[in-house]
C-alpha cells in the first residue's frame, strides 16, 4: 500500500495546480449545490418492532391528519395581566382562532375556551391545532405562520409562544460561530508548532476544503435518504478535528525531510508513501466504527453514523492528495513568512518527548502503576451516568421551544410536556358508534387508573372501527425515570377486546433506549474486533492489535466519567452553560448543580467516535516505533525514540481536537454540549495518560513480543504495511529479520 500512495503523492505534487483546482471546484459546486439546492432534513425515529413503532403504525391507519408525528402544533397563550376570560382578551384569541384556521395545512383548530384548553389558573390557554399530513420538513414553516397569525392576541397583551411536539433531536442545528472559534483555536497551535504562517495555514485549508465538500454530500444526499438535522453539525466536529490533523501529521513529517535535505518531491513521496499510510489507516478505524452503528437498531444512529463518516472519508482524500499538491506547489516556500517570537524550531522530534520516553522505558512498572491508577479515578464517576429523555425543559432559555414548555409545565402540570398517545387494537370491529361501545368506557377507565395518570382524554375510533386512540397526561415531565415507569404500567394493562400499545415521546425513547441496551454489546464488539483486525494487517502483531483496541477502551471510561460529573452529578453543569431548569410552578430553580439526562443513544455513538480517532494517535505512535525497532532492534529504545519523535505532533494534533470540541461546547444546544464535553476529554486523557504514559510502559514491558506473529499468521496476511521505509536506507540497515514469523 505505501507503494501505490507514494505513486498518487508523487503525482499530486508534480501535478499540484490541477488537483487543487480539481478540489476548489468540487467544493464550490457542492456547496453552491446545498444552499441553492438544499435537501430536506428530518429524523426518522421508527423503531421496527416496538411497540411506540406499533402505535404509529395504527395512528396512521384511518385516524385522519394531526394523530401523527408532525401533524400537530400548539400556540400557549399566557396572559400576565389577568385572566383570559375577560371579554377584551377572548375577543382577541378569538380572532387569532380565526386567523389561524385560515393558515394553509390547518384541518382542525381548538379552541382553549374548550374543554381542557384552560390551565386552573385561566391566565394559560391552549391553542390547539392539527394538521393536514405528517410532513416534519414543513412543519417549521407551518409553525412560523401560525405564530404570525397569533397577533391579534399579541396585539391585546397576551404572549403567544408557537410549540410543536418535537425533541430536541428533532431539531436543527444550525452551524457557525463554534466552528470559526474552533479553526482560530487550531491555527494558533499551528502557529505555535510550525512557526511559520505559510505552513499553519496548509492543514486550515486542506480541512475547511475537506468540511465543505463533505458538508455538500450530506446536503445533497437529503433528496434520495432521511437525513437527520445533526448530521451537518456531527459532520463538521468531526471533520474539521479529523482533517486538520491528518494534514498535521503528514506536514511535520514534511519538513522534517526536507530539513535532512531530501528534494521536494521526493520529500513528498516519501511523505505520502509512510504517513499517508497511517492516515489511511487511521482514518479507516474510524470510519469502520462509525459503521458499526449500523448494527444497533436504531434508524436515527444508523443514518447518522454513516453520514458521519462522509466527512473522514473526504479528509483523508483531501490529506493524500490535495495537501501534497500543496506542499509540491510551495516547495521550500512552506517555512515562509516565519513568525519572529517563535524563534526557529527544528524539524525533528522533541528532546523533552524524548526524555519522557527513555524515562518511561526505564520505569515501566512505576508508569503502569500510575497510569492505571489515574484512569480508574477518572473512569469511577461513569458508574453514576444516567441516561433519559433530553426533553425541551433543557432547551436554551428564551427560545419559543423553552418557553413553551415552561408556560405548559407552569399550566397544566410536567406531564404535559410529554403526553402519552394510547392507541387500542380492537378485537371486534366498532360499527354502531352511538352510544360509545362498553370496549372504550372500560379502556378510558383503566387507564386513568394506573398510578401516575394524571388525565385521560376521550377516546377516538378510527373511520375503520378497528382502533382506538386516546391521550394520557402522566404526572411527570418526559425527562422522569417515573414517566418511564407510567409507559411500562400502561402497556401492561390487560384490557378486554382490546390490545394497548403506547407512543409517544416518552414511550418512543424509552423503546429506543432498550433496543439500543441491547446492541450494545454487538455493536462494541464488531467495532473492536473491526479494529483491531485493521490493527494486524497495518503492523502483523497480534499484540500490538489487541493492546491497541484495550487502550482504546480505556479512554473511553474517562470521557463516560467526564459526562458523568458535569451532567448526571451536575457538578459542571453551568460551567458548560446549562440554564437552570424549572420547577413545577414555573419557577427557575435556584440550585448551583443541577442533574441533566443524557439520551440513551449518546453513548453509543460516542464510543464509535471516541475508538475511532484514539485509533488515530495509537497508529501515528505504533508507526514512529516500529521503524525505530526495524532500523537497530532495541525495543526500549525504540520506544523512546518512537515517543520523541511523534510526541510534539501528538500533543499538537490533541491541542486542535480539544479546542475544536470544546469551542462546540458554546452551542445552546444540549446534546452538542454533551458531544463537546465527552470528546474534549477523552482525546486530551487518550494524548496525554494513555499515548504518554500507559502505551510506552506496556510497550516496553512487552519487549521483543511487540512484534512477535506466528509463521502461519505470518504467511496468510496480506502485506499492506502502514509505514515505508525508502527515506531510512541510508541511516541504519533495517532488521526486518526480527519482525514477523515468529523469529524471536
Amino acid at each position: 500500500m505505501s507503494g501505490l500512495l507514494g505513486r498518487l503523492g508523487s503525482w499530486c505534487a508534480r501535478h499540484g495546480g490541477a488537483v487543487l483546482a480539481l478540489w476548489v471546484a468540487a467544493a464550490v459546486l457542492l456547496t453552491a449545490g446545498s444552499v441553492f439546492f438544499p435537501g430536506p432534513v428530518s429524523n426518522d425515529v421508527s423503531i421496527p418492532g416496538t411497540d411506540a413503532q406499533r402505535a404509529v403504525d395504527l395512528m396512521k391507519d384511518g385516524f385522519g391528519p394531526g394523530y401523527g408525528a408532525g401533524g400537530s402544533a400548539q400556540i400557549v397563550l399566557y396572559s400576565p395581566d389577568g385572566p383570559l376570560v375577560t371579554e377584551t382578551r377572548k375577543r382577541a384569541v378569538e380572532r387569532a382562532v380565526d386567523l389561524i384556521r385560515e393558515v394553509p395545512h390547518v384541518k382542525e383548530v381548538r379552541s382553549p375556551y374548550q374543554v381542557g384548553g384552560l390551565a386552573p389558573s385561566l391566565e394559560i390557554g391552549v391553542i390547539a391545532v392539527k394538521l393536514e399530513g405528517n410532513d416534519t420538513a414543513k412543519l417549521a414553516e407551518t409553525t412560523r405562520l401560525l405564530s404570525e397569525a397569533a397577533e391579534p392576541a399579541r396585539a391585546a397583551g397576551i404572549e403567544a409562544v408557537p410549540a410543536t411536539s418535537a425533541s430536541p433531536a428533532d431539531k436543527e442545528i444550525k452551524t457557525g460561530t463554534s466552528e470559526i472559534i474552533g479553526v482560530v483555536c487550531a491555527l494558533l497551535v499551528l502557529l505555535l508548532a510550525f512557526g511559520t504562517l505559510v505552513a499553519a495555514m496548509i492543514p486550515i485549508f486542506a480541512a475547511l476544503v475537506s468540511i465543505a465538500t463533505g458538508l455538500g454530500v450530506v446536503s445533497l444526499l437529503g433528496h434520495v435518504v432521511d437525513v437527520p438535522k445533526q448530521a451537518s453539525i456531527m459532520a463538521t466536529m468531526i471533520g474539521l478535528g479529523v482533517g486538520i490533523d491528518y494534514a498535521l501529521f503528514l506536514l511535520s513529517r514534511h519538513r522534517k525531510l526536507l530539513a535532512d535535505g531530501v528534494p521536494v518531491r521526493e520529500a513528498v513521496r516519501r511523505v505520502v508513501a509512510s504517513s499517508g499510510g497511517a492516515v489511511v489507516f487511521a482514518g479507516g478505524t474510524v470510519i469502520i466504527a462509525l459503521s458499526a452503528l449500523m448494527l444497533a437498531g436504531f434508524p436515527l444512529l444508523q443514518t447518522l453514523g454513516w453520514i458521519t463518516g462522509i466527512s473522514v472519508v473526504c479528509a483523508v482524500f483531501t490529506s493524500v492528495t490535495l495537501v501534497p499538491a500543496l506542499l509540491g506547489l510551495l516547495g521550500h516556500r512552506i517555512n515562509a513568512l516565519r513568525l519572529p517570537f517563535t524563534g526557529r524550531r527544528g524539524s525533528h522530534g522533541s528532546s523533552g518527548w524524548a526524555s519522557l520516553g527513555d524515562w518511561v522505558a526505564r520505569r515501566p512498572w512505576s508508569v503502569l502503576a500510575l497510569s492505571v491508577a489515574l484512569l480508574a479515578a477518572l473512569a469511577a464517576p461513569a458508574l453514576a451516568l444516567k441516561l433519559g429523555p433530553l426533553d425541551n425543559g433543557y432547551a436554551d432559555r428564551g427560545t419559543d421551544t423553552r418557553r413553551s414548555y415552561e408556560l405548559l409545565q407552569a399550566g397544566f402540570g410536567p406531564g404535559m410536556n410529554g403526553p402519552l398517545v394510547v392507541v387500542a387494537d380492537l378485537d371486534t370491529r366498532v360499527v354502531d358508534r352511538e352510544p360509545a361501545p362498553a370496549v372504550l368506557g372500560n379502556l378510558k377507565d383503566r387507564v386513568a387508573d394506573v398510578e401516575g395518570v394524571v388525565h385521560v382524554g376521550d377516546p377516538v375510533l378510527n373511520r375503520g372501527g378497528t382502533a382506538a386512540l386516546m391521550q394520557a397526561i402522566p404526572a411527570y415531565a418526559p425527562g422522569d425515570p417515573r414517566a418511564l415507569d407510567v409507559v411500562k404500567a400502561v402497556r401492561a394493562l390487560d384490557v378486554e377486546g382490546a390490545r394497548v400499545h403506547v407512543g409517544g415521546q416518552v414511550a418512543g425513547m424509552a423503546d429506543a433506549g432498550e433496543r439500543i441496551a441491547g446492541r450494545t454489546p454487538l455493536v462494541v464488539g464488531v467495532v473492536v474486533l473491526l479494529s483491531a483486525l485493521l490493527l494486524l494487517l497495518a503492523f502483523r502483531s497480534p499484540v500490538v492489535a489487541i493492546k491497541a483496541a484495550l487502550m482504546n477502551l480505556v479512554s473511553l471510561g474517562a470521557a463516560f466519567g467526564a459526562l458523568s460529573l458535569v451532567f448526571s452529578l451536575g457538578l459542571g453543569s453551568r460551567l458548560v452553560g446549562m440554564d437552570t431548569p424549572v420547577s413545577a410552578d414555573g419557577s427557575y430553580l435556584s440550585t448551583v448543580f443541577f442533574t441533566v439526562p443524557i439520551d440513551s443513544y449518546i453513548p453509543l455513538m460516542l464510543f464509535a467516535i471516541l475508538f475511532g480517532l484514539s485509533m488515530d494517535y495509537e497508529v501515528f505512535l505504533l508507526t514512529a516505533v516500529r521503524q525505530a525497532y526495524l532500523r537497530h532492534g532495541d525495543n526500549r529504545r525504540a520506544v523512546a525514540e518512537g515517543l520523541g519523535s511523534t510526541g510534539r505532533v501528538i500533543t499538537s494534533a490533541a491541542l486542535i481536537m480539544v479546542a475544536v470540541f470544546v469551542a462546540f461546547v458554546a452551542y445552546p444546544d444540549p446534546m452538542v454540549k454533551i458531544f463537546g464535553v465527552g470528546l474534549a476529554v477523552a482525546i486530551a486523557v487518550d494524548a496525554t495518560i494513555i499515548r504518554g504514559l500507559l502505551v510506552p510502559a506496556t510497550m516496553a514491558l512487552l519487549g521483543r513480543a511487540n512484534w512477535w506473529c506466528p509463521a502461519w499468521l505470518d504467511r496468510i496476511l496480506p502485506n499492506l504495511s502502514v509505514e515505508g521505509h525508502e527515506e531510512d536506507e541510508e541511516k541504519e540497515e533495517p532488521r526486518r529479520e526480527l519482525v514477523g514469523a515468529g523469529r524471536d
